[in-house]
């Protein structure tokens, strides 16, 4: 199993951050018993960093394709050669806050979506896809409106999810966690904190395990000691 994480600033993190990413390499470490790798063209945080907060992080686990202001938008036309050049087999999709936010409509993200799709299945057509909605978030506390229209993309998203699966590749709609508090699950209004990340690694292991098999039930993993870090199970 090769997989490539795709997203937005929430999934490549940023200087000091673990990142959603390392938790779910962590638990399928544990509850993996084939083999996996994670692939995928970058390996750094936001602004070019390498400063994981576990700098035991290994190289060979860091691989996404995430940016920071990235979304469906700029990743469909990057996931086709993507996929081709890492052989990747299963993604798993964090994308869509930054879409409504700065650069296009529901539907039209959800045409990206599709786009996406598209492209991905073209150069691996026995493609896996896990994609997790749009998270809560301070701006849509803030904005009725945005909220309406992130809502309204996540209906979308679903039903995008639910019409499209094959039997070669199918695709699982991630069930975001249900008590997801901006305020403990965020450092910033958007951005996870440690509580965070282990909820959003938590949404894609439990649809790797449920879906296809794949690992087991997350457990959360204490930090190394060394950064005094004791961090709460996932719910």
């Amino acid at each position: 199993m090769r997989i490539l994480f795709v997203g937005d600033s929430i999934t490549i993190g940023s200087a000091g951050d673990f990142t959603w990413r390392y938790r779910l390499w962590q638990h399928l470490r544990r509850t993996r018993h084939a083999p996996f790798r994670i692939t995928g063209p970058r390996t750094l945080l936001h602004e070019d960093s390498a400063a994981y907060a576990d700098p035991a992080f290994p190289e060979d686990a860091r691989g996404h394709l995430a940016g920071w202001g990235e979304g469906w938008l700029h990743m469909a036309p990057l996931i086709g050669d993507t996929v081709r050049a890492h052989r990747a087999d299963t993604l798993l999709v964090a994308l869509g806050l930054i879409d409504l936010g700065f650069y296009t409509n529901a539907e039209q993200t959800a045409a990206n979506v599709h786009r996406f799709l598209d492209e991905a299945r073209a150069a691996a057509p026995h493609l896996r896809v896990a994609i997790l909605p749009i998270l809560p978030n301070i701006r849509q506390q803030q904005n009725p409106e945005f909220a309406e229209e992130c809502a309204y993309f996540n209906q979308l998203l679903a039903k995008a999810v639910a019409d499209r699966p094959t039997p070669a590749s199918p695709l699982l709609l991630a069930t975001p966690p249900e008590d997801w508090d901006v305020a403990r699950d965020t450092h910033d209004g958007t951005h996870p904190s440690a509580s965070g990340e282990h909820r959003i690694a938590a949404a894609f292991a439990t649809a790797l395990h449920q879906g296809w098999e794949i690992g087991g039930p997350y457990r959360p993993v204490e930090a190394p000691h060394k950064y005094n870090c004791l961090l709460q199970p996932a719910q």
